[in-house]
């Protein structure tokens, strides 16, 4: 089975940049972490479920490379893809755009580790996720 991917948009608003209409760090993290959320929907792990079962998953490594700079008005696309599924943790990357185009402004990889609240405990990533998406 394909590794889950998807594909989110964003327009770039005021509040997403300096006085120079240029896109704050802050400002692609927010939208990489709506991207990292829908994706982990589709690996089954839902806000709804996630607040029942109070497994969350948690970044614990960010590594994220500003290649153009975004400004106000323009129109976003985050790809994101997971990427690798490791004993402990699983890694996702992000690609951003503009839309149509192919340039990346953004590139950024996430580790993340399953944690069970509220006792701050991480678990072993899901054995069947290593099944099902296979490196």
């Amino acid at each position: 089975m394909a590794k889950p991917q998807l594909t989110t948009q964003e327009e770039v608003m005021f509040f997403d940049t300096d006085c120079g209409g240029v896109v704050h760090n802050i400002a692609y993290l927010r939208m990489i972490e709506t991207c990292r959320t829908r994706l982990a929907a589709l690996m089954g792990m839902d806000l709804a479920e996630m607040a029942e079962t109070q497994l969350f998953p948690v970044v614990v490594r960010t590594e994220i490379d500003y290649r153009s700079p975004a400004k106000l008005g323009d129109h976003l696309e985050i790809h994101g893809v997971l990427a690798e599924v490791e004993r402990a943790r699983f890694w996702c990357e992000f690609k951003m755009v503009r839309k149509g185009e192919e340039r990346a402004l953004v590139t950024c990889r996430q580790a993340l580790a399953m944690v069970q609240m509220p006792a701050g405990r991480p678990q072993r990533i899901p054995k069947d996720w290593k099944d099902q998406w296979p490196d």
